[in-house]
């Protein structure tokens, strides 16, 4: 048998490694590519074994009637967050004007931009526990689904609200419900409240007069509707009040 000199035998050896070569590639890529990838961190689980998630965000109407504006600022400053959100509307264009450069000179609220102050004329008269109410209600929940994104619950507040608790408390404990949970709960079983609330007849001046007034319940009562069934809103209340 004829002998191969060596120099062909390092060259058949050579060729052979150059064939293995991008196989013993492979692992070596992966394995780098491997240890320069960040490792992907758990999210953190809160005490009791919940994940941790950021805080609700609150969208807050501050009303007040005329002469409430240095109210509303104390309401305001006991009440800012910069998470949450807030509309402010007061019926006096005196207190307005001064609501609006209250906003402008404090650091905070201009930093966050989370305060908006209604215009004048934006929004008509106002009569407490009346239709007109209900209107600026639902008016103020449209403005801050409008202009403000990602708030979870809604929160209707009056000048004379007044103390509350800290809204890190607040959000704090809101943090531990369901973001879809609803405080109203509809029912159909309205019970006394067909005679004292579905029958009497009331008149709401606002919707004549620009001036803020009570609203007036006469003496006749109605039948009532057969058309339609009347739903009422049992509201779940959340103490937000601290004491003195």
């Amino acid at each position: 048998m004829r002998k191969q000199p060596p120099q062909a035998h390092r060259l058949r050896w050579l060729h052979a490694l150059l064939l293995a070569l991008p196989l013993l590639s492979v692992p070596i890529l992966y394995t780098a590519l491997g240890a320069a990838r960040p490792a992907q961190v758990p999210p953190t689980p809160r005490r009791g074994g919940r994940l941790h998630q950021p805080p609700p965000r609150l969208a807050y109407l501050v009303s007040g009637g005329t002469g409430d504006g240095p109210r509303i600022r104390r309401l305001l400053r006991a009440l800012y967050h910069p998470w949450n959100c807030y509309l402010v509307r007061v019926a006096g264009e005196e207190d307005r004007v001064d609501l609006e450069a209250f906003v402008r000179g404090e650091e905070a609220l201009c930093r966050y931009g989370n305060v908006r102050v209604v215009a004048a004329g934006e929004w008509a008269p106002v009569s407490r526990r009346g239709p007109t109410e209900l209107a600026a209600m639902l008016h103020a929940a449209s403005v801050l689904l409008r202009e403000f994104d990602g708030w979870s619950w809604f929160i209707n507040l009056s000048a004379s609200d007044y103390p509350l608790m800290p809204q890190d408390d607040i959000l704090h404990i809101f943090s531990y419900l369901p973001r879809d949970l609803n405080f109203i709960e509809h029912t159909s079983n309205i019970g006394w409240k067909e005679y004292q609330r579905a029958r009497p007849i009331i008149v709401d001046p606002a919707l004549q007069i620009s001036n803020k007034t009570e609203v007036v319940t006469t003496k006749e009562k109605r039948s009532t509707p057969s058309a339609f069934k009347i739903f009422v809103g049992i509201v779940t209340t959340f103490k937000m009040f601290s004491t003195l």
